[in-house]
């Protein structure tokens, strides 16, 4: 294919490639789960609308549905979206399975690559990791962070009976040790108030998410990314130690904690009654809306120098289900979402997060809204779980095992040396390791 002539730069693109359909009859559907970000992109998407002519349309799906949704949708033999933002989980299966339209060979001219942070790069884009084979391009970048309230570690009152328990100031943790104690002395379930709200769910990949960074910070992996050997890593003592800490932390949260989703964290927090969350940035706009100065935020707490974080977000794939024409479409809108001044404009939205490096510096982002600052802080922490196309096998083993050490059937010990074996007999069924 031939450039239509006239094109300076991609990154400044309102250009299509030659043989595109004509832009008035023109439109896009992209599937996304719904939250803020979503609608942000939405609005967003106006702007390309006007100056291009291309409808486009953000189908928003529950985020308990997303995955099966659009799993189902792939089964047919087109798909009713161009695009979907995709988990950074599913690259593996979208790419082998042959789902997701490579953007390797495009990508380089459309987008400048240099503008985007390296980590964005290697979980959200490629795959394998690390082999510049390119599938997506970023959307929304995301970490996981901790919401707490301010006023009650602002009370005088209160800042006296810590200082008094435990010698020191009372002030938000940087090592999980201080956030233990932070937990314990705002832990009071005669009054109905509790210490923390952590990660805990069965569905999809909540547990794994809160668990990762105990699992990090206290030594252990889910195991060696090259020889996807799992036992010995998954199964260490470090490993073992950090899924202890986690449990022993579920002390500290109201009931029902210890079987808490996403939005069952968001609700311990929102109704009063917990001093910490652990939750991805992009659901915190509604807490900021609805609490003002009350809350506040901090970056996941590390263990003995080793901070670790779950990293969140999507990317934009471009479904090879759909014709040619709507594929240069969708290539149209990615190149446009890239841009500085469009990504300017992206991070003034509720929840959205730039993968632009010198964005995420600024301080036009970091001030724009209460938790912004935070996040940056975390992109430097992040870590991911196994993008390969067995990932949803992975993370259901997790659910089942991880959930019986929570639920106290089994040790933690116990947990990990079961849940290394069948993480092995995943990868292993796969073709993946020895």
């Amino acid at each position: 294919m031939q450039r239509i002539p006239g094109c300076v730069s991609l990154m400044l693109s309102v250009c299509l490639w030659a043989g595109t359909v004509g832009a008035s009859d023109s439109s896009l559907t992209i599937w996304w789960a719904q939250w803020p970000p979503a609608a942000g992109l939405q609005e967003l998407s106006k702007d390309f609308t006007a100056e291009t002519g291309i409808d486009v349309q953000v189908h928003q799906i529950a985020w308990p549905a997303y995955q099966d949704q659009v799993f189902l949708e792939y089964g047919n033999k087109t798909t009713a979206f161009d695009i979907v933002v995709g988990d950074s989980q599913w690259i593996g299966r979208g790419a082998s399975k042959g789902l997701y339209l490579e953007l390797t060979d495009w990508i380089g001219d459309a987008v400048d690559l240099a503008q985007i942070h390296p980590l964005a790069q290697r979980y959200l884009m490629e795959y394998p990791t690390g082999s510049g084979r390119i599938f997506a391009a970023p959307c929304e970048t995301d970490a996981l962070g901790f919401v707490y309230r301010r006023d009650w570690f602002e009370d005088a009152t209160e800042q006296a009976a810590f200082q008094a328990k435990y010698g020191r100031a009372l002030a938000t943790p940087d090592t999980w040790t201080e956030f233990r104690d932070l937990a314990e002395f705002f832990h009071r379930p005669q009054d109905k108030r509790y210490g923390a709200a952590l990660l805990s769910g069965r569905g999809y990949d909540s547990i794994t998410m809160g668990f990762q960074p105990f699992l990090w910070a206290f030594g252990g992996s889910w195991g060696d990314r090259d020889s996807f050997a799992v036992r010995g890593h998954l199964d260490s003592p470090g490993a073992t130690a950090g899924l202890k800490f986690m449990i022993d932390l579920l002390e500290f949260t109201a009931p029902g904690g210890t079987n808490a989703d996403y939005s069952g964290v968001l609700d311990a927090f929102t109704n009063g009654s917990t001093a910490m969350a652990l939750n991805y940035f992009p659901f915190y706009p509604g807490i900021v809306e609805g609490m003002g100065d009350q809350a506040g935020f901090f970056v996941v707490p590390g263990h003995e120098g080793t901070r670790a974080i779950s990293l969140g977000g999507q990317g934009f794939s471009i479904s090879t289900k759909v014709a040619e024409s709507q594929q240069l479409l969708a290539k149209r809108f990615i190149a446009w979402f890239q841009q500085q001044s469009v990504q300017q404009k992206w991070i003034t939205y509720p929840g959205a997060f730039t993968a632009n490096t010198a964005l995420l510096q600024s301080a036009a982002f970091r001030e724009a809204y209460p938790f912004n600052a935070t996040f940056a802080q975390s992109l430097d922490h992040l870590r991911d779980f196994w993008n390969v196309p067995v990932y949803n096998e992975l993370l259901a083993a997790n659910s089942r095992v991880l959930g019986e050490a929570l639920d106290g059937s089994k040790t933690p010990q116990e947990a990990l040396e079961r849940l290394a074996v069948e993480h092995e007999m995943i990868l292993r069924g796969a073709g993946l390791g020895q």
